[in-house]
């Protein structure tokens, strides 16, 4: 169907250094460059003001008359392939993906798109229309030609498209009949080693060779397997391997809901989205991602002054600095400005990021695959992020939502600070440091009896948001899974019914109902959803979890992606995509939930 407003019905393509955004008609709608948090040289996503033909920032391969499109994956890969038809039977192909593939032993992954097309019937004519701006949107590029290849020169990078198509067609927008392979490689101003097609080809059997073989590694549960190996792959996609980092999205400023102003860049390393994301994708024991992040993680806690705070989120290439300021060249997805550049959350105080460094590393303490287990040196740099959990667990911050304008003593943030001297402690039994375990749980053993006490409402039988508070919020349901409380403890329970009655909608689970700095919610967040489904099936109730789960799984866009958000009425996809958080709920629901293996085999 042909595709009018911007949407989020989109595929994902990358290679752990770039990542782009592919609409249903296969037009590339989003990519930045050199990396994740770079330049948005194809930005449409964020731009639509105008009707396509007049538009810029994107990437299309048209078919002239087109009536139809039909878009998917080849099998456990990251290719996509969008196929466009009309009514006179006239059809074609679209490939498209980022070269990844180990080449003379190492990682290859070069900043680059590759898009191949051939026609499948009939006499399909088509149209080229490539047409990148760069500074977000506000410099149209200079560009140069040559035989096979086409400059796009900015004034801080040039683009180069190298092709075996008409080049006067491409740049006249002219169409054309496709009777025959076509390809085309976009990227660094750099010439082919070979042949356009021959390079083109070559990449693709080995990119789709490599995912393969990634994918035969995952341990994956008995059902829901495709699910699971889709998510797997999209977490992969938003990890940038150079550094370890992992991004919360590759998206910025897709409004958490219309006309609210909640559009933040997420194209950063959360902490705590990190954490979670190496937490699922050790759960399907694939432990390379892990131990890249925690290379990551070592640059950010070793220097002395992450002993005294630690923000919460870091740029891909450690960056601490992520001034916000906004893109005045782009209107925002659908015209829903303001587009961010930056996030202000790197000046927050969020007391959970010490839990979460120390949850990141503690399998590395356990794991005996692993090249490099951690040990003592690793200990004495986690004890520092102890150190400070303890101290700042029973004082205000932002909270893991990251209010902006509010300051809390959270239950959450002191929950992870348990977590954090909890996982200390049994850390220091493993290294036979008996002193050091024993301070770690009493330490723990304080945080606990506090946040009984102080974060318990006896008058809605829950546990609060924040020590003496009344509010409800959907965090409060990891209480089971950092094993604070057990699936059988009544107080998990009341916190459960309180979540359940004040911030369940249909099927849905809200962080919060109260207002904060930008009004109430008005959509749900994903990962909230899947943590009230891990506790149903804490409290036995997994057929009831079992069958909301399936629910959940039929709101995810044609490719079994999630956004950040769903709007609980129209179910529409709603904040920054593809979401980490989200995928990581897939995954883990998937795990807890399934059937054993043992059932069948």
């Amino acid at each position: 169907m042909k595709q009018t407003d911007a949407t989020l019905e989109l595929g994902v393509i990358g290679n752990c250094g770039i990542g782009a955004l592919v609409d249903c008609e296969g037009r590339v709608v989003w990519c930045c460059l050199p990396r994740f948090d770079g330049d948005p040289v194809f930005h449409a996503l964020l731009n639509r003001s105008e009707p396509w033909p007049q538009q810029h920032g994107y990437w299309a391969i048209e078919l002239e008359g087109m009536t139809h499109s039909e878009q998917c994956y080849l099998h456990n890969t990251a290719v996509l392939s969008t196929r466009l038809s009309d009514d006179a039977g006239n059809a074609m192909e679209i490939i498209d993906f980022a070269p990844r593939f180990l080449m003379n032993g190492r990682p290859f992954r070069p900043l680059q798109l590759v898009r191949r097309i051939h026609p499948l019937s009939g006499n399909p004519r088509i149209r080229l229309r490539l047409r990148p701006k760069f500074d977000y949107g506000a410099e149209t590029p200079r560009i140069t030609r040559g035989s096979n290849h086409v400059r796009y020169v900015g004034s801080e990078h040039t683009l180069r498209l190298t092709t075996n198509a008409p080049v006067a067609y491409l740049l006249e927008e002219t169409p054309f009949l496709l009777d025959g392979p076509l390809s085309f490689l976009l990227g660094p101003d750099e010439t082919l080693r070979d042949g356009v097609e021959a390079v083109a080809r070559e990449f693709q059997d080995a990119t789709e060779a490599g995912w393969r073989e990634w994918v035969r590694t995952l341990a994956l549960p008995l059902e829901w397997q495709d699910a699971v190996i889709r998510a797997a792959i999209t977490l992969k996609l938003c990890t940038y391997e150079e550094t370890g980092a992992i991004v919360a999205a590759l998206t910025t400023s897709i409004p958490e809901a219309p006309g609210t102003q909640r559009n933040w860049d997420y194209r950063y390393c959360w902490l705590r989205d990190a954490f979670f994301v190496v937490r699922a994708l050790n759960r399907l024991s694939t432990v390379e991602t892990m131990e890249n992040y925690l290379r990551y993680l070592a640059n950010l806690i070793v220097p002395p002054g992450a002993a005294q705070h630690l923000q919460p989120v870091f740029g891909i290439g450690l960056e601490p600095t992520l001034t916000e300021r906004e893109a005045p060249a782009l209107a925002g997805y659908r015209g829903d400005g303001p587009v961010r550049i930056g996030n202000q959350a790197y000046t927050h105080h969020q007391h959970d990021v010490y839990g979460n460094v120390v949850l990141a590393y503690s399998q590395a303490f356990f794991d005996r695959r692993l090249l490099a287990p951690a040990g003592a040196v690793e200990f004495a740099r986690l004890e520092r992020m102890g150190e400070r959990a303890y101290a700042v667990y029973n004082t205000p911050d932002a909270g893991m939502w990251e209010l902006r304008t509010r300051a809390r003593v959270h239950t959450s943030s002191a929950l992870m600070s348990w977590a954090a001297c909890d996982r200390l402690a049994k850390i220091a039994v493993k290294l036979e440091q008996a002193d050091r375990a024993a301070l770690w749980r009493a330490r723990a053993d304080e945080i606990r009896a506090a946040i009984e006490s102080q974060a318990w409402n006896a008058r809605e039988n829950s546990f609060a948001e924040s020590f003496g508070g009344s509010d409800i919020e959907a965090g409060l349901l990891l209480m089971g899974e950092v094993g604070f409380l057990r699936g059988d403890d009544p107080r998990l329970a009341g916190t459960f019914a309180a979540i359940e009655r004040r911030l369940k909608h249909g099927d849905f689970l809200y962080r919060y109902h109260a207002a904060d700095d930008f009004g109430r919610p008005e959509t749900a967040f994903n990962i909230c959803t899947f943590w009230y489904i891990d506790v149903l099936h804490r409290m036995g109730r997994t057929e009831e979890a079992r069958a909301l789960f399936g629910r959940i799984l039929a709101r995810r866009n044609h490719l079994g992606l999630l956004s950040e958000d769903l709007h609980p009425t129209t179910g529409e996809h709603w904040g920054n995509y593809p979401q980490t958080y989200s995928l990581v709920g897939i995954i883990d629901t998937a795990i807890r939930l399934s059937k054993p293996w043992d059932q069948v085999v």
